[in-house]
């Protein structure tokens, strides 16, 4: 089974049912997307270039990226986030694992996130049939899933900080987290300073996979809507400002939002009978739904679906494997 973060909040458990040297980068112009309140006359601080050449087009368009993600501070957003190691055993097995996998290579798409997306495609044997709507979706675009259940946006940033996307270079990367940072009882009471914590983390992210995978084009997904526990649509108001702040870190096509708020849930925030197992977790209805957003921007960036698929096989949580429940 997951361990919980161990974080001092309350993220959800994955067997419930539920100061370094900078260089400066400067543009001459730039039009930013709607939202975006660049910082610094367009431009900002990055951590060193990686040591390989990438093509001038694909240098522009990671240079715009990160300078729009600059903008988010000037929103109400942390500037910085610091990764979080997990420090269960079953978490660092896990890592271990998807570092290896990672490895292996072969990945055109490649998923990140915690729980909802690490049960799409595990094959822990209890969520076979998420598995088979994966492939159905995904096989012949050598889709690859590092999600972990559990995982905070820090959580998520560390592990893709220490290996987990070293390598890989992927042609798409969708991104889903945020949810378990809202697990705590007085989730609603720390609002703005939860929106700044999922906002910020996940900030820091986009900035990691531009700068690991500048080849890449990203697709965040917004936090889905979520009505577990006693708390029913409490949550609601909360998810929705955070996507607002996190659709200003896109501009539709280095960085891309998908949101399923009004497919998962009505305009009260409860959600359509079906699409969950527990009011969190995706249902396989859910999961269409998901992948449903995502085909067109996979079509567009991967071009259709091959007959064979070169991804390395599903891992598994480790836990289930040495018999835990």
């Amino acid at each position: 089974m997951d361990e919980p973060a161990g974080t001092g909040r309350s993220p959800i458990r994955e067997n419930a049912d539920i100061s370094k040297p900078s260089h400066r980068v400067e543009i001459e112009s730039f039009t930013p997307a709607d939202g975006f309140d660049p910082l610094g006359h367009f431009s900002f601080d990055m951590k060193p270039p990686i040591p390989r050449p990438v093509p001038a087009v694909v240098g522009l368009t990671l240079t715009l990226a990160l300078t729009l993600l600059g903008g988010l501070v000037g929103s109400g957003a942390r500037a910085d986030a610091s990764p979080r190691e997990r420090a269960d055993p079953n978490s660092r097995i896990a890592h271990t694992q998807l570092v290896e996998k990672a490895r292996q290579g072969g990945i055109d798409l490649y998923f990140l996130g915690d729980s909802i997306t690490r049960r799409w495609g595990t094959k822990d044997p209890q969520y076979r049939d998420f598995l088979a709507n994966w492939r159905t979706n995904f096989f012949g675009w050598n889709a690859g899933n590092f999600g972990w259940g559990g995982d905070t946006v820090q959580n998520v940033l560390w592990r893709i900080r220490e290996g987990e996307l070293d390598g890989v270079h992927p042609k798409v990367i969708v991104v889903l987290a945020g949810t378990n940072n809202l697990g705590g009882a007085d989730a609603t009471e720390r609002a703005e300073e939860l929106v700044e914590d999922v906002t910020g983390g996940i900030r820091a992210i986009l900035r990691t996979i531009l700068e690991k995978a500048p080849g890449a084009t990203v697709i965040l997904t917004g936090v889905f809507p979520r009505n577990d526990g006693r708390r029913g649509t409490r949550l609601i108001p909360l998810i929705r400002t955070i996507n607002q702040r996190l659709a200003t870190m896109t501009d539709g096509k280095k960085v891309r939002f998908v949101d399923l708020s009004d497919r998962l849930a009505d305009r009260e925030g409860r959600l359509v009978d079906g699409t969950t197992v527990d009011g969190l977790h995706l249902s396989v209805t859910g999961y269409q739904i998901w992948a449903d957003a995502l085909k067109p921007h996979l079509i567009e960036l991967l071009g259709p679906r091959s007959a064979r698929d070169h991804a390395p096989p599903p891992t598994g949580d480790p836990g289930v494997r040495n018999g835990a429940q």
